[in-house]
Parts: structure tokens; sequence; C-alpha cells
């Protein structure tokens, strides 16, 4: 089916009028492949997957097609990304797009709605994110032996797969089952971290500031600096902690666990002892009142 009729059949099913069931998976569309849909139209049946896979439970059928359908929708922000490191090689650029999925993956799970900001924005930094730490743990700057070269990648990658699995970073034990290793092998492979490259903020710049070669013994350090964004943030902060205190004690834990330590809606509604749909209609009241505080304290 073309994108034009995906999104309409998702606009048609919203409104209440669903298209044939032969085409739906639950309210959305059948894309036979999502690969091929260009980023205008992937931005907006993205936010109309988006806004179904806050409802759906985890675990379903529904849910994990339109989990797979935004990663395969969103590939052309990794390759956006990974475009920025073209300079590393045809070698590398699997790699890089590999990694980059992953970095796509976690920005999918932890997108909200609600952010009011486009997926693209939150996304990119995520993708970014994960190719950099990439190039940081497999890049090695003195002479380590091929042995430990070798686990390092394979601990980069074992912590990527579980951190996503656990949602949080895995310790040395469970490196190890994961790895068939001992934890003295997995720990001999994180300190051989130290081996990779890392450049000195004394060394000179290449360029001055009008692209000539620099001559005047300017070093990287004197590049350095800048606003730092999040100062912006520190009014909207200000005016939601008067906000935060009004909420009852479930809402503030929530608002914490959800914001604060980064669990999904299933895991708050394991702690909780509620269905992980409860918990999105709890988040979603929650979020609404403090962002309507917010607007009218402006």
């Amino acid at each position: 089916m073309s994108t034009q009729s995906a999104v309409t059949s998702v606009q048609r099913a919203a409104a209440g009028h669903p298209a044939p069931a032969d085409v739906l998976v639950g309210e959305l569309p059948w894309i036979e492949d999502a690969g091929k849909i260009a980023p205008k139209d992937a931005r907006a049946l993205s936010r109309l997957f988006f806004d179904q896979l806050q409802v759906l439970e985890e675990g379903t059928r529904e849910y994990q097609y339109a989990r797979n359908t935004l990663i395969e929708m969103n590939q052309s922000l990794v390759r956006f990304a990974a475009g920025r490191f073209r300079n590393r090689g045809a070698d590398e650029m699997e790699d890089i797009l590999q990694v980059g999925t992953i970095g796509l993956i976690k920005a999918i799970d932890r997108f909200d709605l609600s952010r009011e900001v486009e997926f693209t924005s939150f996304a990119v930094p995520y993708i970014v994110g994960e190719i950099k730490r990439f190039f940081r743990d497999t890049t090695w700057a003195v002479h380590v032996p091929r042995r430990l070269q070798e686990l390092r990648v394979e601990l980069a990658k074992a912590k990527e797969r579980l951190a996503l699995a656990l949602d949080r970073e895995p310790t040395v034990a469970e490196l190890a089952g994961h790895l068939e290793l001992s934890e003295e092998e997995v720990i001999e492979g994180l300190v051989a971290a130290n081996g990779y490259s890392a450049g000195s903020l004394d060394a000179p710049s290449d360029n001055g500031d009008d692209g000539q070669v620099n001559k005047r013994g300017r070093t990287y350090a004197d590049t350095l600096g800048g606003r730092d964004p999040a100062l912006e943030l520190v009014e909207d902060f200000h005016a939601l902690a008067p906000l935060l205190v009004e909420l009852d004690d479930r809402e503030r834990h929530i608002i914490e666990m959800r914001f604060g330590q980064e669990l999904t809606q299933s895991e708050i509604g394991e702690r909780l002892g509620i269905s992980q749909m409860h918990v999105s209609r709890l988040l979603s009241r929650t979020l609404t009142r403090l962002r309507a505080g917010m607007l009218t304290d402006r």
C-alpha cells in the first residue's frame, strides 16, 4: 500500500473509520517495506505510530509491529548522522550504520510525544552519541595485545545489547555470563580501554579563525567554550518546582521513575503493581497538569 494510503488509513482509524481488516495491524496500516518511505512521509507516519505505541501493551504483536516499523521508517536518520563520519572509510561504514541503529532504537524506546519535540530532533543526538561512543571504545592510541583489542570490541557490543535489554548498564558478572568468560577476563578487557585514542587539549590546532594555518601557537583548549544551552532550562525548572510539590506521592514517584531513573512504563507498572496502560494514562494526566500550570505561570 502507498505511503499516502497508509497515512489515510491511520487517520481514518483514529476517526473511528478503520480501513479493511486485511491491511491493518490493530489500528495501524500494514506497510510492506517501511524502509522505502520518504523522510517527509516518515515524519508524518512516525507521529501516528508513536501515538499508538503509547497505548499498546509491550510484548504484543501490535506493539512489536509498531516499534519495528518505526525503526525501519527512520533509517534515513541513521544514514544522515553516519554521513558526518564518511571520512572514516568504507570499511567502517557498515559498523557505523549498525551502531547508529542502536542509537535510533534507544531514541524510539525513550521518546514521548508529550515532550512536544520532533522525533528527528530527539533521535539524532542519540544516534551520533552511539557512533562517537563506538569510535571511543574501538580506537586505540597505544599498542595492546590483539586478544585484548578483540575482547574490548566484544565487550562494547555486549554492553550495548545488555543495556538495551536491561535498560541500564550491565555489571561485570552479567557481561561475563553473556560472553561466557570469567570476571577476571572481563575486567582485563575493561582495563584495556585505557588504550583507546586520546588527544591533548594542549596540542596546537591546525587552522586559525580565518582558515589559515595556525602560526600563533593556539591550542584546541583555546577554542573551547560557549554558552551552555541547559542554562535556558533554569527558568522552566524554577517554575516547575512548586508544581511538583502539589502532586501527590504516587504522581511524584511516577515522574521521578520515568524521567529521573528513565524506567519504561512497563517497569514502572511492575513496581507499582499496575498495568503499563494505566501508567501511561497517569503519566499523561500528570504531565498535562504540569504543563498547564507552567503555561499559567507564564
